[in-house]
């Protein structure tokens, strides 16, 4: 294909935003003037995409009739770009995560023969099996940052492309874990426990007190030990109030962002499953993965999970490399006591964890924006 094709994206929250930019990157090398519109964030922006709508337009926020007011508004956006893109139809559709948005719309624009393709595969894997027929349906193709995705997605008859994960690219193979102590006012010496809470208020509300009265069991067993708290800005103030309410806002360091920074210090986290769990596995660091949420939604999350892990560097493993404490089992003491074995831990049992998480960041890392763009080539191609 000599002529750059024209591309319509649709990604939303920060997230969003950075694949979808990496996907640019590759797209614009391969053709160097290429038109690209849809829903978009600043990382998109800056490399000449057209933002119709920004990304953050689909966030959801809030309560009752907040919420309701924001997904009318959402519902209402997919309507006008699914008509805007059927009256002026682009080369390819690239749905960048955001499911729950993109799935039906790609559904739609594939039907009306718009070539459709779907950036990083909904977690079918772990959960919501279901959802792989409204894959089928959607997607010409999907984009996986997980190696073992292809082949699970072929079973089902879903074309998929592995691309590698974009944090391993972001995250160094051997993070300097002293410039990072220096870059936080942390003495080489210290002794360095990570406690993230989460970056949703939902995550927060729920798991926030019990990681802080660990971390004060934590600082009692260990009195020199220094903690410290990277929270998202919108939620600083609501971390502080949670950790002052548990009497332990003296003992911690809350400093606004910089987890990479923090993980990259510490000798064991405290954290939250998420995102935020594969990172702290790029960082190669020992961690507590801990969980909690409304009793109705952990029934109904159990009654749907596939496999024995929760945390990703675990789910990746294959093994229980690190221990997950979740719902009832969060208690403060069974945190605090998982967080002092790792720091008690003998060297070998670091250094085979060091090499766990090492073999796993090779395995994720790849030149993600020519992987992706090769695969929407051979796509546009077909």
């Amino acid at each position: 294909m000599t002529h750059p094709p024209r591309v319509a994206m649709v990604a939303g929250e920060t997230s969003g935003d950075l694949l979808a930019g990496l996907l640019l990157d590759g797209l614009r090398a391969k053709w160097p003037g290429l038109p690209s519109a849809g829903i978009g964030g600043p990382r998109m922006a800056e490399r000449g995409f057209d933002a119709w709508w920004p990304s953050e337009r689909l966030a959801v926020h809030g309560y009752s009739l907040e919420l309701a007011r924001r997904l009318w508004g959402i519902v209402q956006i997919r309507k006008q770009l699914r008509a805007r893109l059927l009256a002026d139809r682009p080369g390819v559709f690239i749905g960048v995560d955001a499911p729950d948005f993109n799935l039906g719309l790609e559904r739609d624009l594939r039907a009306a023969g718009i070539k459709t393709a779907h950036f990083v595969c909904p977690s079918i894997w772990a959960w919501r099996a279901n959802r792989v027929e409204k894959i089928r349906a959607s997607c010409d193709h999907v984009l996986c940052i997980f190696p073992f995705e292809p082949e699970l997605l072929a079973r089902h008859g879903i074309a998929a492309s592995y691309v590698g994960h974009p944090l391993a690219r972001v995250i160094p193979i051997e993070p300097d874990r002293l410039a990072a102590r220096a870059a936080l006012g942390l003495a080489p010496q210290d002794e360095v426990l990570a406690v993230l809470p989460g970056s949703r208020s939902a995550e927060v509300a729920y798991i926030a007190q019990p990681f802080f009265q660990a971390a004060a069991l934590v600082s009692q067993a260990r009195q020199a030990i220094k903690i410290v708290v990277p929270a998202v800005p919108a939620l600083r103030a609501r971390i502080e109030q949670i950790a002052r309410a548990c009497g332990v806002l003296d003992r911690l360091a809350i400093v606004t962002g910089q987890s990479h920074q923090v993980l990259a210090a510490c000798d064991c986290t405290l954290i939250a499953s998420g995102t935020a769990t594969l990172e702290a596995a790029l960082f190669k660091r020992p961690m507590v993965i801990g969980y909690h949420m409304h009793p109705i939604s952990w029934r109904l999350m159990r009654g749907k999970q596939l496999q024995p892990w929760v945390g990703l560097p675990n789910i990746l493993c294959r093994d229980f490399v690190v221990p997950e404490l979740l719902q009832d089992s969060a208690t403060p003491r069974a945190l605090a006591d998982a967080v002092l074995a790792w720091l008690d831990a003998p060297p070998a049992q670091l250094h085979t964890l060091t090499e766990r998480f090492t073999a796993l960041h090779r395995s994720l890392l790849r030149d993600t924006p020519s992987l992706a763009a090769d695969a929407i080539e051979t796509l546009l191609g077909a």
